[in-house]
């Protein structure tokens, strides 16, 4: 049974940094896509980033490009998102998201496992 945990999540000034983790059990497939995700109040669920865990198919939303860069270390099962440049715009909850289904990374639907999120504020 997939288990993800995130972690990492404060309340950060605009321009600040903060480094995201989710820690990751019972993932057996190389094909697993690792995604983060994050929702903001009255807003939808957005694609961050993603990758395969086994490397390579890494994306990002146009709006964290250059900003954030997701990575992994298999040997510790663990997902990371490092968050530089934060805005205010950034404020939400993150979400760490794991799938074996095809089709568009953004696509929230197609990850059948989740962690409880965490909480991501940034202020101007």
């Amino acid at each position: 049974q997939v288990q993800l945990v995130e972690s990492g999540g404060a309340s950060v000034q605009a321009g600040g940094s903060l480094r995201l983790s989710c820690a990751a059990s019972g993932i057996a497939y190389s094909e697993t896509y690792m995604a983060w995700f994050r929702q903001a109040p009255g807003k939808e669920r957005e694609g961050v980033a993603g990758t395969y865990i086994s490397g390579g198919g890494t994306r990002y939303a146009d709006s964290v490009k250059g900003r954030f860069t997701i990575s992994r270390d298999n040997a510790k099962n663990t997902l990371y998102l490092q968050m530089n440049s934060l805005k205010p715009e950034d404020t939400a909850m993150y979400y760490c998201a794991a799938s074996l289904s095809g089709g568009t990374w953004t696509d929230w639907r197609k990850y059948n496992n989740w962690g409880q999120g965490t909480q991501v504020t940034v202020s101007s």
